[in-house]
């Protein structure tokens, strides 16, 4: 069910008291007096040619999104379809016992993001002391690039579909696999009984080797575009060291510790889990490898992404390539010039401010889509219901392909129960999962990166870790010469993305689906910038994360 916003009275109206109070303009902008000192080139007669010029941009891009539609947003359906809310997001809520939200309770949350009002988000009845991740987020504007309204991704799967059914076996066996090098995936058995597994689905999406059209080791839980399937599993801007200023950083991480030395998986047993679920905990804290380590498993990427700085992965891959020389997009327009480069524009600072500014427009985006449009359970959830109806405790309307899934039996023979194992000790975040913020930003960072370097160039020397994750050795696969900017740019996407689903907290469709969200917001952040600059330029021009040619 489709929810709008209707609340945009109020600020309307504080926009008319402040435009009356300023007369349109700034008028609270000191005023210089004329001939008090030697004016510079273009402060007279063409100052207020440069004001209109300002103000006509502004309004152009403006009138421009303007005549952007807002999309009919269509939702799977599951808020209407089951009346007791068990397709959709209600951690922090209020449940019972079987761990299905209170009407009352997720009704005060439909109220609060029905009216768009400040007062009735305070008024929405919780389980607990852990507070709701900024659902209001989902109502700010932005000044710059498509607004959050406007912004379209399809509908989530639906809770009974066997594409949600597929989506969570593969949960499963990532959780079971989470402390096994990828370097063994060809070889360890689990991995091959993972593999078999959902070669056998009734509708798995995930990504198959080209040649047999079958899941592989090269394509165990690797991200959808064709270059996501070259090379390591990890990217090569995840293990590169960098200079920070004068600071050197040597990529090793602090993981946390692996089941058998000292480690634990979480929310495996119910009552953890059904605290969770009511908004409180969690009581006890992650395990931490004391040794730093290069990231060589599901449970080291997993980690990364539960603490990383949301831009960080690709500010890090453009420090990379701009201190190791990489080239630049050849419709750069500094290239070809005899007597300047660039700084302020198309040069180093401002495309390394770029892959921070732009992550902020994307978490707007996707926190409209999950809280206003979408509100989809997470797959902590989800794993509940498996749970409940395997234990015939409940009877939920699940595919058969999750009911009888070796991934489920699995975990149950470790753990005695059929929860889904999570990462985090506090399980998913207290916001819905699709679309999926980690995903959202990096679709929009990788998408500034490439956007401003040559995307073709190979990147040298790639490498890869040792097993123990304590040394990195020469990568030398067959394509190893084949590691290329783009391909590297859209791989460290997905590993960020999807190392969200190794630590158990997204579904596989809110990475995809939140990745090309994120371009198509850096689409439009480039769009209105393109009109701002003074340089003879061809635009920006990268490839899409679907293979399509962009210009911009």
């Amino acid at each position: 069910m489709t929810k709008r916003f209707r609340g945009f009275s109020r600020s309307q109206a504080s926009r008319r008291q402040f435009l009356s109070r300023t007369g349109g303009a700034l008028a609270f902008a000191p005023l210089l007096k004329a001939g008090s000192a030697e004016e510079g080139i273009g402060s007279n007669n063409s100052s207020e040619a440069r004001r209109q010029n300002m103000y006509d941009i502004r309004i152009q891009d403006a009138r421009s999104h303007l005549l952007e539609a807002i999309p009919r947003h269509l939702t799977n359906g599951d808020e209407r379809r089951y009346p007791n809310r068990i397709g959709n997001f209600s951690k922090g809520l209020v449940h019972n016992s079987y761990g299905e939200v209170d009407p009352n309770s997720y009704d005060s949350l439909l109220h609060a993001l029905s009216t768009g009002e400040a007062a009735d988000f305070e008024n929405v009845v919780m389980g607990g002391s852990t507070l709701l991740v900024d659902p209001q987020a989902g109502l700010a504007f932005d000044l710059e690039g498509v607004d959050s309204h406007q912004t379209y991704i399809p509908p989530a799967p639906a809770l009974a579909s066997a594409r949600r059914a597929a989506e969570a076996v593969e949960l499963y066996w990532q959780a079971v696999l989470r402390d096994v090098p990828f370097s063994q995936y060809c070889t360890h058995p689990l991995a091959q009984e993972a593999m078999a597994e959902l070669n056998g689905l009734s509708d798995f999406g995930g990504p198959r080797d080209p040649s047999t059209g079958k899941v592989s080791a090269q394509t165990l839980f690797r991200g959808f575009t064709p270059q996501d399937l070259i090379g390591p599993y990890i990217s090569q801007f995840l293990y590169f060291p960098l200079q920070y200023g004068a600071a050197q950083v040597t990529q090793r991480f602090q993981t946390t510790l692996p089941i058998g030395a000292g480690g634990t998986d979480w929310l495996a047993d119910y009552d953890s889990w059904l605290t969770c679920q009511n908004g409180a905990g969690p009581f006890e804290l992650n395990r931490y490898d004391p040794v730093l380590r290069y990231l060589r498993a599901g449970r080291d990427i997993g980690q990364y992404v539960h603490v990383d700085v949301l831009f960080e992965a690709y500010f890090n891959a453009c420090l990379w390539l701009v201190d190791n020389g990489a080239p630049l997009s050849p419709t750069n327009p500094y290239l070809k010039s005899k007597t300047q480069t660039g700084f302020g524009t198309f040069g180093a600072p401002h495309i390394k401010t770029m892959v921070a500014e732009i992550a902020t427009r994307a978490l707007k985006c996707v926190w409209f889509q999950k809280w206003f449009v979408h509100r989809v359970l997470r797959p902590e959830a989800f794993g509940g219901l498996v749970h409940n109806t395997i234990t015939n405790a409940r009877s939920y309307p699940l595919h058969p392909d999750i009911l009888n899934a070796k991934a489920v039996q699995n975990v149950f023979m470790a753990n005695g129960t059929y929860l889904l194992p999570h990462s985090f000790p506090e399980g998913c975040p207290q916001h819905p999962s699709y679309g999926q913020g980690h995903g959202t930003v990096a679709g929009a960072c990788a998408t500034i990166v490439k956007a401003f370097f040559d995307e073709s160039w190979v990147i040298p020397n790639p490498v890869v870790p040792s097993d123990d994750g304590l040394s990195l050795i020469p990568y030398t696969g067959p394509d190893a010469g084949q590691l290329t900017v783009g391909g590297e740019m859209n791989k460290i996407a997905a590993n960020v993305a999807l190392g969200r689903n190794h630590a158990a907290v997204h579904w596989r469709s809110d990475y995809e689906a939140s990745l090309r969200l994120g371009e198509q917001i850096a689409i439009s952040v480039l769009k209105d910038q393109r009109s701002t600059y003074s340089e003879l330029f061809d635009g920006f021009v990268f490839t899409s994360f679907d293979g399509q040619k962009i210009t911009v």
